[in-house]
């Protein structure tokens, strides 16, 4: 009896807690931070291409196709000799002890290449047996294209500026660029690797390091120049006159160090060839002035004049589309602790746009550009055109542009027709880049403590 009254009372106050708080449950188990980032993506999988908070999974994608579509061109595609065995010979000149330039030559002319260009293709030399193995050249370019990209998509991951459809554009459907690398085996790959990584290095700060990796890339080929412009501007931008000079050094003590046996041998020789900044080019190559008279093509006027728009798209760039509004450009030589504006750092977006710009201005007003030339810029592009201030440049447009260029790119032997659409779509880019607002400066550490302290308030 006195155990059945207790049960009862146990019961009614069990029922009266159950009534006053409610059954209590064991509290929820948090998914996993993985388990959330599946779910978000399968929840937007229909913006997964357009959305670039998806870079990195989309370039993850096609980076792993690329390993495949890389060994499939190699194995079925038929390899074309164009440079490879010139490049062989010329090494072989200075292995077996010639040091003077001007008696460095191959099947297609004269070594016009810097010093560092003959290191790297030294080493490929004995690699490939003395470059009789072209197949192990080929897998070793495929390594260098599939660098390539790693440094090339890092660039559009920190900036998220295009929308990651478009880098099915970058890399799976460019026939151009991967015979460029893998078919061909041109020296300019080579360059552009080196190039991107030392943006790669701008980009994380690492400046000093960045212009001994730029300057190894010169040292490749002499187009990677084209860069330095908008290098110099952010160098000034960044550190200065006076703390400009010693990254400015850093570049020329590699090109003396790597050059010092040559210049010992023939200096005159060796600067003459290496950088030689008048180079005849032959009418029959060129891409993109194929509608023009061959002798005016030839024209140093011509040249003359192209050199001069060259320089003023540059200067024009510098003072009114790079600097900030208001700013003298005299500011920039300035330390800049001592400016009138406070000094703030470089973001991604700027370094970025700078040199793409600088390089993407040198194109348009080139003398000529050969078929391999496209490896210049062709990575640069979709960041150039989705940097463009016109609004009403719709998606497909940028993307029509973009095969446009591959096209002419892809047009041989290149045709009026062919050369003057390059034209009109690098005339495209270049005015939406001048319409394109400045970009804002990477927030000071002061605003970025004024910030984190709203935040907590």
């Amino acid at each position: 009896m006195t155990g059945n009254w207790l049960l009862s009372q146990y019961v009614a106050r069990f029922s009266l807690a159950n009534m006053a708080g409610g059954v209590r449950r064991k509290p929820a188990v948090s998914p996993s931070p993985l388990w959330g980032k599946i779910h978000a993506v399968w929840k937007d999988k229909h913006l997964v291409l357009f959305k670039t908070e998806y870079t990195f999974l989309v370039v993850s994608v096609l980076w792993f196709l690329e390993i495949g579509i890389n060994f499939w061109v190699i194995q079925r595609v038929a390899y074309t000799e164009i440079d490879w065995k010139a490049y062989m010979d010329e090494v072989e000149g200075v292995i077996n002890g010639t040091y003077d330039y001007t008696q460095l030559k191959g099947d297609t002319g004269p070594l016009v290449y810097p010093a560092g260009f003959v290191y790297v293709f030294t080493a490929l030399y004995y690699i490939t047996n003395h470059g009789t193995n072209i197949r192990l050249g080929q897998y070793i370019f495929a390594v260098f294209y599939l660098i390539t990209l790693l440094l090339v998509f890092r660039i559009y991951n920190r900036t998220k500026k295009v929308p990651p459809y478009v880098f099915f554009f970058v890399c799976c459907a460019s026939y151009r660029i991967h015979s460029i690398f893998v078919l061909r085996l041109f020296n300019d790959p080579v360059a552009m690797m080196l190039l991107f990584a030392s943006i790669n290095l701008f980009i994380d700060g690492y400046w000093t390091v960045g212009c001994g990796l730029y300057s190894l890339a010169v040292s490749v080929k002499m187009n990677v120049l084209l860069f330095a412009p908008g290098l110099l501007f952010l160098l000034l931008w960044e550190f200065g006159l006076m703390r400009t000079i010693p990254n400015l050094s850093l570049c020329a003590g590699i090109q003396l160090l790597l050059g010092l046996p040559f210049l010992l041998e023939n200096p005159v020789g060796y600067v003459s060839r290496a950088f030689d900044l008048g180079r005849q080019f032959l009418f029959k190559w060129t891409v993109n002035w194929r509608f023009l008279p061959e002798w005016l093509f030839l024209n140093r006027y011509f040249h003359l004049a192209l050199l001069a728009a060259h320089l003023l798209a540059l200067l024009l760039f510098a003072l009114t589309r790079w600097k900030r509004p208001g700013q003298s450009v005299f500011e920039l030589l300035k330390e800049p602790s001592k400016r009138k504006v406070p000094a703030q750092k470089s973001s991604a977006d700027q370094i970025v746009l700078v040199l793409f710009t600088s390089n993407f201005i040198g194109m348009c007003f080139s003398r000529s550009l050969h078929y391999q030339f496209y490896v210049w810029y062709f990575h640069t592009l979709p960041y150039l055109l989705w940097s463009g201030g016109v609004e009403k440049l719709a998606h497909l447009l940028r993307v029509l542009i973009l095969g446009l260029i591959e096209l002419s790119w892809n047009t041989y032997p290149s045709t009026n027709s062919s050369s003057a659409s390059l034209h009109v779509c690098h005339l495209i880019v270049l005015l939406c880049l001048w319409l394109a607002p400045p970009l804002p400066a990477a927030p000071s550490e002061a605003q970025e403590h004024t910030a984190d302290k709203d935040k907590r308030h």
